[in-house]
């Protein structure tokens, strides 16, 4: 692993992981040995992260030299909090782990009262079970989304007819019920809304779209913003 991405996986760890962090801990987050742990703690201390702690007890980032200062306000806090305590139930445990780790950086960030603030928000939000259920093949059509890459599906329709089909992914979309795919059907030519629960399975087409897929997401929300047919799949 090159010393950069090693160093900004150590921050990681400091900002994610419950203070204090023993060196033990962190080398193996890090996959390094101990001596080359406290080598990497010195390089951010110099670099200016405030890292308090020694070898033996542990270590705490006090506060992130990588990151600029950032000043919110109370409410835009509980907003803050509020929308990320959302992604955490929607049932993507990909989205689950992105949203800890923004909300990490951001208290990072933060003066030791806005810290407070955050740590200590009054909106929070509690479901008994997550929003959507796992989908599978999911990873891949996002991936597919942000490198506008084809991605091939096995999709059910509503008679669990299964068929196979290259599409170009566009957006996901989490709607009240159900999480949908947007995307160009390259078989039948034409936007199509595919349920993601009804996805068997999704791998890379190996082929590109770029760059025709903000100019085609585009022209799907403008129609479905005027009525116009959606051309589910489902």
């Amino acid at each position: 692993m090159p010393r950069t991405d090693r160093l900004f996986r150590l921050l990681q760890a400091l900002r994610m992981l419950p203070a204090p962090v023993t060196a033990a801990r962190l080398a193996e987050e890090t996959g390094v040995s101990p001596r080359s742990l406290y080598r990497d703690i010195d390089s951010l201390r110099a670099a200016g992260a405030r890292i308090e702690g020694e070898r033996g007890y542990g270590y705490r980032l006090i506060e992130d030299g990588a990151l600029p200062p950032q000043v919110f306000d109370r409410i835009e806090i509980e907003a803050l909090v509020l929308g990320l305590s959302e992604v955490r139930h929607m049932g993507d445990p990909a989205l689950a782990r992105a949203a800890d780790a923004v909300l990490a950086k951001v208290a990072a960030t933060l003066p030791d009262a806005s810290q407070q603030h955050l740590l200590h928000a009054v909106s929070r939000v509690r479901r008994s079970e997550a929003r959507f259920a796992p989908a599978i093949g999911l990873a891949t059509i996002r991936e597919g989304c942000w490198r506008e890459e084809a991605v091939t599906i096995r999709y059910a329709d509503k008679e669990d007819r299964v068929t196979e089909r290259t599409i170009w992914p566009l957006a996901i979309v989490y709607l009240d019920s159900k999480l949908v795919v947007l995307a160009w059907c390259c078989l039948r030519e034409a936007h199509r809304m595919f349920r993601a629960d009804r996805i068997a399975a999704a791998e890379t087409a190996g082929t590109s779209f770029r760059p025709k897929r903000v100019a085609l997401l585009r022209a799907y929300l403008a129609a479905l913003a005027q009525g116009a047919s959606a051309g589910p799949a489902a």
